[in-house]
């Protein structure tokens, strides 16, 4: 798979007018998103992402590194390139970002104005993406006469119209109630799969990225800590950053107050075992338990999917006399299993 965007050691330093002090907000990252994929960059409030995505369409320079887009370095070019190369780059924002005295089928023709577009033309190509968004009917609507999820299928149609051949979407998501969140990466994942366009999501939400990305990379304190396919991180996340997010968006593990509920009820040992997308693997965890005597009983956990594999953590109160050789068995055979410690 070809790379359509290379950064290679990009930093990017701010020095505070009022103290001089010196802000890190990006450190040395390096990262290759492949044409077609879908990436999703995740980190907490902070961690630099927002301003990555800015450094990746040459809004900002980096302090150091070289940031290149379709084989076009854009750190070593005049601004007036940089500012054609950014047709080719969609920008979905948080706050929609519409122009409110515009009419809906207005806003997604501006850009395809400033470009020079014939009218005839423009009139086209606004037809063919409110109608790819499901919003041809409220052409003529203004923003304020639609909903939040509307708004951001406009500010879609709108970063689309220039046909880029990478989109970025900044927190796109954050405004928007679940139901709403999960329509607009539906949507998005229709523009990758049907459009062919390479997407970069930008978010603190690691459900978003589960239902969307193909692959994740994890910020934290302005560098990439962890990038991996997503199911690869979901199911083994190597770093502390990517633990906590993974146990965010899969609420498969029981918190500290719901294990002190469960102890209440459940005064056997308390273990958790990740579940896979392997096949008979439940069967095989049942199989050990009972081969060495072990009493199972099933007392939390949930199993979901993640690009229709199966992932997830079942814990289990567990009472007998053969709890360490069964536990020792299943972790020989490569399958992750956790005491919950008292507390």
């Amino acid at each position: 798979m070809s790379v359509l965007v290379e950064l290679r050691g990009v930093s990017k330093h701010y020095r505070r007018a009022d103290t001089g002090e010196t802000v890190v907000a990006v450190e040395d990252v390096s990262l290759d998103v492949h044409q077609g994929e879908v990436l999703g960059v995740i980190g907490y409030s902070g961690a630099g992402k927002s301003t990555l995505v800015r450094l990746v369409n040459a809004l900002e320079l980096p302090s150091s590194g070289s940031v290149t887009v379709a084989g076009q370095e854009l750190t070593a070019i005049p601004e007036r390139d940089r500012r054609l190369a950014r047709r080719r780059i969609g920008m979905i924002f948080q706050q929609f970002n519409l122009f409110r005295s515009r009419t809906i089928a207005g806003n997604v023709a501006y850009p395809l104005k400033v470009a020079g577009v014939t009218k005839e033309e423009r009139d086209r190509r606004v037809a063919e993406l409110l109608d790819f968004v499901g919003l041809l009917d409220r052409a003529y609507a203004y923003p304020e006469q639609l909903s939040g999820g509307q708004k951001q299928r406009v500010g879609i149609a709108r970063a689309l119209a220039s046909n880029p051949e990478l989109l970025l979407a900044d927190e796109a998501t954050s405004a928007l109630d679940p139901e709403t969140t999960s329509e607009v990466l539906a949507l998005l994942r229709r523009v990758n799969r049907e459009l062919g366009v390479t997407i970069i999501v930008i978010t603190h939400e690691m459900d978003a990225v589960r239902q969307i990305a193909d692959r994740v990379a994890v910020m934290e304190q302005g560098r990439v800590v962890e990038v991996g396919d997503v199911y690869d991180v979901f199911s083994k996340p190597k770093t502390g950053a990517a633990q906590r997010f993974v146990r965010t968006a899969l609420h498969d593990r029981p918190s500290p107050e719901t294990l002190l509920r469960l102890r209440d009820r459940h005064p056997g040992r308390l273990f958790t075992v990740q579940i896979t997308d392997e096949a008979g693997l439940q069967n095989r965890i049942d199989a050990v338990f009972r081969s060495a005597g072990v009493s199972a009983e099933l007392v939390y956990g949930g199993v979901g999917e993640i690009r229709e594999r199966r992932i997830g953590s079942l814990t289990y109160e567990l009472t007998g006399d053969g709890i360490d050789d069964a536990i020792a068995s299943l972790r020989a055979s490569g399958v992750t299993a956790d005491e919950e410690a008292a507390a």
